[in-house]
């Protein structure tokens, strides 16, 4: 009878240190004997990095970063003398415009709204004016695309500088979207490098140089000037409100002057016995002069009270950088992506080659 051969439970499946080395020269072994095959693929990695960064178009990049001082306000500046506003429904206190605070302005930037108004500005091109959105659409080559959807609307679509101000097509709306979705997303970045300084840089990257600086140019402009006509929008009501109601009282105040003075010239002659047809008029004339005039220093108090709190609140942007040409470029170099391309397609195959050598071992 034929003995079971006797399996040694001491016997670990663990690979030893000598077996593992082993391995190792095994695995250089095999990987010498496909030197060729690795250098050809690696060759062929770095053309097509190269072919890559050959035909790569360069990135422009305008820069501008500005300071912002936030205005102050005070909320007693108006003191005892805001009475007769405040009846008229007028504040003067020093509030104003807190709709924002300045951190607000980075998403002000990246807004839907602001990027349309900016790429409805027109500019000047090559002696002819165009607005920034026909020259996004120009180079990045829309038109072709639409051509060949097939699409009969967007075969001549153009948007006019008017086109935001006349009826919006769904395709126009769609069109807009797809293309501020676009910029907020490749072409503009809005960062304040140091949270303790109130120092803002806002960078547009475009493959066209004369869109890169036009766009950023406009948007600075755009949305500096709606953070500054925001944050001071209630003073400035105020301030209108208070000058129309001074120009209405001193419209009334002279109209009683120069009645008092009309009355007296209708009578030069007037009988003793009937200083009624003088004396009452003008007195009434003199009483009505009198209290516009006090009103009208109180408002006139209160206007230029009213005015300094405007001033006091009206936030400070100074530019401190503008993008000049040329623009900063950046753009691949052919010879380092070659290089790169050939190391990562060569590592790459290195580790194709090692994994099917491990799966062969394993299944035999």
């Amino acid at each position: 009878m034929k003995s079971e051969p006797i399996i040694d439970s001491n016997k670990s499946d663990e690979i030893t240190l000598k077996e593992f080395l082993l391995k190792i020269q095994e695995w250089f072994k095999y990987l010498l004997s496909k030197w060729l095959t690795i250098i050809l693929i690696a060759i062929l990695g770095g053309i097509i990095g190269f072919a890559i960064a050959y035909v790569d178009k360069p990135t422009f990049t305008a820069t501008t970063t500005f300071v912002l001082e936030e205005g102050v306000g005070s909320a007693n500046q108006a003191g005892g003398m805001g009475g007769l506003a405040s009846m008229a429904g007028i504040d003067l206190g020093g509030t104003g415009g807190g709709l924002f605070e300045s951190n607000s302005i980075l998403e002000l930037y990246k807004s839907r709204t602001m990027i349309e108004k900016t790429l409805f500005t027109e500019i000047r091109n090559e002696s002819k004016n165009e607005i920034l959105i026909n020259q996004y659409i120009d180079f990045n080559n829309l038109k072709d695309r639409w051509k060949e959807s097939k699409n009969p609307a967007l075969v001549d679509f153009q948007f006019t500088d008017s086109a935001r101000n006349t009826s919006v097509t769904r395709l126009q709306d769609s069109i807009v979207g797809a293309i501020v979705a676009d910029i907020q997303k490749n072409y503009l970045v809005v960062t304040k490098p140091d949270k303790k300084v109130s120092l803002f840089k806002v960078e547009i990257k475009s493959p066209d140089e004369l869109f890169a600086k036009n766009f950023n140019d406009q948007i600075v402009k755009n949305v500096n000037d709606f953070y500054v006509q925001t944050k001071t929008k209630k003073s400035l009501e105020n301030v209108n409100v208070l000058q129309q109601q001074a120009d209405s009282v001193r419209k009334v105040m002279n109209g009683e002057i120069y009645r008092s003075a009309a009355v007296l010239d209708a009578t030069p002659n007037l009988n003793p016995t009937r200083q009624v047809q003088r004396v009452a008029p003008v007195e009434r004339s003199k009483t009505s002069a009198e209290t516009n005039k006090v009103i009208l220093s109180e408002l006139l108090r209160n206007l230029e009270m009213s005015r300094m709190t405007l001033l006091k609140e009206m936030p400070l942007i100074q530019v401190v950088d503008q993008p000049i040409y040329p623009l900063e470029k950046e753009q691949s170099n052919p010879i380092t992506a070659a290089i790169i391309g050939a190391i990562l397609i060569g590592f790459l195959t290195v580790i194709v080659l090692l994994l099917n050598k491990i799966i062969k071992d394993v299944l035999v």
